[in-house]
């Protein structure tokens, strides 16, 4: 019997350690790693030869909502780096009184060039989840309440940013001319690729771009293989946290999409010639409100021409030439 009592107790030390270190991540992920604010900077060999480097600003998952003053004030404060060009892969919303919360935030980075579009938390308020479902049905969609996407819309559009949804258009940054087109969110299938398919075609008379860019806010491999089908240079996207809750030695434990764990934040190659960069985004749903190995990130991305960096630069797994796929989901 007293072997047996050794035992219990024991094994209840055992189990309140494991529930005591559970507790101490749980809050250091909840209340510290959260609001551990971090701007990556990442040089990208894209740019056309012969082409000045830009500074490229990407923001994406910013999940503001009213109270949020510590990522208000980081987001105000990227407004110093003097970006050329702001890009934003969406889910800024968070709450139906969110549309302020995010204008104040960006503040004068809307004063700088940009270009935005919107993720299924623009379209649809975050609602609780069940966290096995990330692992075991990953393809589960909870939609919540609509919220106000189009008033946000039409903030960035009154403030000069470019709505790529759907579209292709060029534009001079920095006194160079990039083309730009991007897709709605396919995570919640509003992807509709065909709708800006094609071989692109330079961005006006007055010559090739220095640089093919995509944006998409989830970085679903149909879309991507179409823009590396299409000769883009390099695609922004979102969406996937990083992981959010990441274990040491290992990494992401899910990406939310179709991608792999190896492109769940950062840049990587898709294909022989598209670059991609997925950031780990800025904010959490508030159901689930914790990082862990996963600070919150805006990037600023030093782009250059493709000759004047190595291959070593930027360095992510490479995959190999995929065929391009064009299967979308319905247009919103």
């Amino acid at each position: 019997m007293a072997e047996v009592g050794r035992f219990v107790r024991t094994a209840g030390r055992v189990t309140l350690a494991a529930s005591a270190a559970g507790a101490l991540g749980l809050g250091y992920a909840s209340v510290i790693e959260r609001h551990r604010f971090v701007l990556r900077r990442v040089t990208m060999p894209v740019l056309a030869p012969g082409a000045r480097p830009l500074r490229m600003l990407h923001v994406a998952d910013l999940h503001l909502r009213p109270g949020q003053r510590l990522e208000e004030r980081f987001v105000a404060g990227l407004a110093e780096l003097e970006p050329d060009l702001v890009v934003n892969t969406g889910d800024n919303l968070s709450h139906p009184r969110g549309v302020p919360v995010v204008l104040r935030a960006l503040g004068r980075l809307l004063d700088r060039p940009g270009v935005f579009v919107f993720g299924s938390n623009d379209y649809h308020a975050p609602t609780p989840k069940n966290p096995a479902n990330y692992l075991f049905r990953p393809e589960h969609r909870v939609l919540g309440p609509e919220l106000p996407w189009r008033d946000l819309r039409a903030a960035f559009l009154e403030r000069g940013w470019h709505d790529a949804t759907h579209a292709r258009f060029g534009m001079t940054v920095a006194g160079q001319r990039i083309a730009v087109a991007g897709v709605d969110d396919p995570h919640i299938g509003h992807d509709d690729y065909d709708r800006i398919a094609g071989p692109l075609e330079p961005a006006d008379a007055s010559g090739t771009p220095v640089l093919r860019l995509g944006l998409t806010h989830s970085p679903e491999p149909r879309v991507l293989d179409g823009f590396a089908a299409d000769g883009y240079d390099l695609v922004l996207a979102g969406h996937t946290h990083g992981g959010q809750l990441c274990l040491p030695g290992y990494g992401a434990l899910v990406t939310n999409c179709g991608i792999d764990r190896s492109r769940v934040k950062g840049p990587s190659r898709w294909g022989a010639h598209l670059r991609l960069h997925v950031s780990a985004g800025l904010g959490t749903s508030p159901w689930a409100p914790a990082r862990f190995c996963c600070r919150p990130e805006a990037t600023l991305l030093e782009l250059v021409p493709v000759r004047t960096v190595g291959a070593a630069s930027a360095t992510a797994p490479a995959s190999g030439t995929r065929p391009p796929s064009r299967s979308a989901g319905p247009t919103r």
